[in-house]
């Protein structure tokens, strides 16, 4: 389909184009309840009319932007909410009761309408870009253009409040010497990665636009990056069954642009999550517990360990029962046996689907979390990387065929059950401690670089010091856990 045509060069018209708002579905169910993050790196940046504010004392009372509210409920032709006041409290703005709540009331519905999407990109700039970029380089794109509309956009009330970029805290943010506090985390790769993403999305939309005049060639890639870490949506599932994707909106239940679930916090321990009611097109939260006026209300964005939470929301919770670690292993070069072993891994290795908001682990890189104590059977540590470990450590072309064998006589999957011979046993999971000693020793010596926080540092770089602390804390706590239990394993197969 040919593009429409270009008679419209000022960017006020084009950005007020975009703002013709339209629903998209984003689940296949009617009712999905998933653990979505809606904390979002907004970190709640508005406040409504003074009336919202009975239930709280002074101390918890913000008036900094009372238009907020007013102006939501205008663009959802709908209440919000009856039962909620926005307040402060030590984590920022936040959602308090100011009325008596039971578990299972609906204590906030928002209408899908009330959102930013890259559909809302003008026809002429989102044709221009097809598939060029991702649906996160898009909406960071119509944050910038709204942003140059200044008070005639539509979105203003929210816009204008967005916060500062050295107000957030996402690992992208960071400066490379900040990033070398998380080395040995997988977290660090990761946000390398996502900056390079970053950096391609920069380019391939200013080469799309040159030559045309539609403001986006005055835009820096500091801007942009500032703009699609506002943007950043988390990896979200379509369905309660199908692998998770980039969703394609940003709305009340993605990164909630412009919404009151803005306003949420985190609270690992809470049964309360948004539902999404496609025939209706809203969401709603429920109640998990009895709430009187005045307490915050808190639900869990998802079970996310440390390193998804600093990536996506930037913050982190001290002792995560959620941490968890990727690891990577590889077969040594100068192994004789390499190419069959990289052949048999790759012929019988199970296909790992992403999970939701988490990195992806697949192949030779895997997820370990906590082992708790008295596990018998290691609960935490994949079974397929203690097949790896089998298979890496295996030296003979005989010990090889028998794992290839006695997968295809039970369910195909290749070294899942003990050798036979102990010793052979024994040296699969060594081969396993010695990489799991060489990250210990990594995170304890990046942890010890990292106490005390020195008295000179500036109020962010304090902030980050101790992210990078809880994150590395973590970790190694899982680290620790999984080692243990190796060693407590080989120990019970010596007979010691």
């Amino acid at each position: 389909m040919a593009c429409p045509a270009y008679k419209y060069n000022d960017v006020k018209f084009i950005c007020k184009t975009a703002m013709i708002l339209h629903c998209a579905p984003i689940t296949n169910t009617s009712w999905l309840r998933t653990p979505l993050p809606v904390f979002s790196i907004l970190f709640r940046n508005f406040t409504p009319p003074t009336h919202y504010f009975a239930s709280l004392s002074p101390s918890k009372v913000d008036n900094e932007c009372n238009d907020f509210i007013p102006w939501l409920e205008r663009k959802a032709g709908s209440e919000i909410s009856s039962l909620l006041a926005i307040g402060t409290s030590s984590f920022g703005r936040s959602l308090y009761a100011s009325d008596y709540i039971r578990a299972g009331d609906c204590i906030l519905k928002v209408p899908y309408s009330v959102q930013m999407a890259p559909d809302n990109l003008p026809p002429e700039i989102s044709c221009l870009l097809g598939d060029k970029v991702g649906n996160v380089a898009k909406v960071a794109l119509l944050i910038l253009l709204e942003q140059m509309l200044a008070r005639n956009s539509e979105w203003e009330p929210y816009i204008s409040r967005l916060p500062k970029a050295e107000k957030m805290h996402s690992t992208v943010f960071w400066s490379n010497d900040e990033l070398e506090m998380i080395q040995p985390s997988a977290l660090y790769r990761e946000t390398l990665k996502q900056k390079t993403q970053i950096g391609k999305d920069f380019t391939a939309i200013k080469a799309t636009f040159d030559g045309f005049h539609y403001g986006v060639q005055d835009i820096t890639l500091q801007e942009f990056a500032y703009a699609y870490g506002l943007g950043f949506c988390s990896k979200l599932p379509q369905s309660a069954s199908s692998p998770c994707h980039h969703c394609n909106y940003i709305s009340c239940v993605g990164k909630l642009k412009g919404c009151i679930l803005d306003f949420l916090n985190h609270d690992g321990t809470s049964e309360a999550h948004v539902l999404s009611d496609e025939l209706k097109q809203h969401s709603e939260v429920l109640a998990d517990r009895d709430y009187a006026p005045g307490d915050q209300i808190l639900i869990r964005y998802g079970r996310f360990s440390n390193a998804t939470l600093l990536l996506d929301f930037g913050f982190t919770v001290p002792h995560n029962i959620y941490d968890q670690v990727l690891v990577e292993f590889s077969i040594p070069h100068d192994d004789q046996f390499n190419a069959w072993k990289l052949g048999l891994l790759e012929r019988y290795r199970v296909r790992n689907t992403k999970e939701i908001n988490d990195f992806t682990s697949e192949g030779n890189i895997f997820r370990i979390k906590e082992v708790r104590a008295g596990s018998k059977k290691g609960k935490g540590i994949p079974q397929a990387l203690r097949a790896f470990g089998r298979i890496v450590s295996s030296n003979s072309q005989q010990e090889i065929n028998a794992m290839v064998k006695e997968a295809a006589q039970n369910d195909g999957r290749l070294a899942r059950y003990p050798l036979k011979n102990r010793i052979r046993e024994i040296e699969a999971h060594q081969f396993l401690l010695v990489k799991m000693a060489q990250l210990i020793e990594e995170h304890k010596a990046h942890i010890k670089l990292l106490e005390p926080t020195p008295p000179y540092l500036q109020e962010n770089s304090v902030r980050r010091r101790k992210f990078a602390k809880d994150l590395l804390d973590g970790e190694l706590r899982v680290l620790t856990s999984a080692s243990a239990w190796l060693k407590n394993y080989c120990l019970t197969l010596s007979g010691q």
